[in-house]
């Protein structure tokens, strides 16, 4: 449930970031999610040290790795998908960033030994394929020369490379909190808040070095940023909460729940009908998702 309510989180987040983006730029809005988001982070683990009276642990070496490449995966990710996106295939990217879930159970499987049961694989491969159908979009032409119908094999690679990225960082952060010597709450909230304090000050070193004036602006946006930091860091605290108690493929797989959200949005606050092809894929993602918590 810590990923159905983390989805949830996560599209109240990204309807926030939608009127920042523009006017801060599709990195600078990116940056508000770090950069906010971390006093939150603090904040929650304050909140969780009272309450069980536990101190955050002192990280052991093999916590470092797990948790850097976790928070610099996430960032190069992101960055392929935007570079995918600014080839004018959105709709392939979104497309190809749904198979995270497949990639997921692949390197979870092979990094840190999670079980892939076959109906565990059943539901991840049926709700990945009701993404999928509901990302595409039939008839479409290429933009540019030399692409393919849907948006040519750059993007397409791009925005694969960014899902196994995608897929990298939630086994990454899994593998620090499992590596961390105490309880599953402590362990997420004091692995969300160093992996957002590698991400705020990257972020933020770069664009000062890149482009300060974006910088500048995302600083003096504090006030709009206060909600989209505040929802991000809370969803975050929700998948690390359930990165420590099952494998990243099961809690990515239920994540895809988060576009049932999405429709809901659109539908209600947008008035934008379904087609058929869209309840047939939001069918498939229902039943994955069942099929994954009933095999649990």
């Amino acid at each position: 449930m810590f990923a159905v309510a983390a989805a949830a989180g996560q599209t109240v987040r990204n309807a926030a970031q939608r009127q920042l983006t523009q006017t801060l730029g599709t990195v600078g809005a990116t940056h508000v999610r770090f950069l906010f988001g971390f006093p939150f982070a603090v904040v929650f683990l304050a909140l969780v040290v009272a309450w069980t009276g536990t101190p955050p642990p002192r990280p052991p070496a093999g916590f470092w790795p797990w948790v850097a490449s976790g928070a610099l995966t996430q960032i190069v990710a992101t960055a392929l998908m935007l570079a995918a996106m600014g080839e004018r295939s959105f709709l392939v990217v979104i497309a190809y960033t749904k198979t995270e879930p497949v990639q997921v159970a692949l390197f979870g499987l092979v990094v840190l030994g999670d079980a892939v049961t076959l109906p565990m694989a059943a539901a991840i491969l049926v709700a990945t394929a009701g993404v999928v159908l509901m990302s595409l979009r039939p008839g479409q032409t290429a933009s540019r020369p030399g692409e393919t119908a849907g948006g040519g094999a750059r993007p397409m690679l791009l925005g694969l490379g960014s899902a196994a990225l995608f897929a990298l960082s939630a086994v990454g952060y899994r593998g620090a909190i499992i590596s961390l010597p105490t309880d599953f709450v402590t362990a997420a909230s004091t692995t969300l808040c160093v992996a957002l304090a590698i991400q705020s000050v990257l972020l933020s070193g770069w664009l000062a070095l890149r482009d300060p004036p974006v910088l500048i602006a995302v600083l003096r946006a504090w006030r709009p940023s206060l909600l989209a930091g505040f929802m991000g860091a809370l969803a975050s605290q929700l998948w690390f909460l359930a990165f420590a108690l099952t494998a990243a493929a099961n809690v990515r797989t239920v994540a895809l729940v988060e576009v049932l959200f999405a429709q809901g949005v659109s539908r209600f606050a947008f008035g934008q009908r379904s087609t058929a092809r869209e309840l047939l894929g939001i069918a498939l993602i229902v039943a994955g998702v069942v099929l994954l918590l009933w095999v649990h």
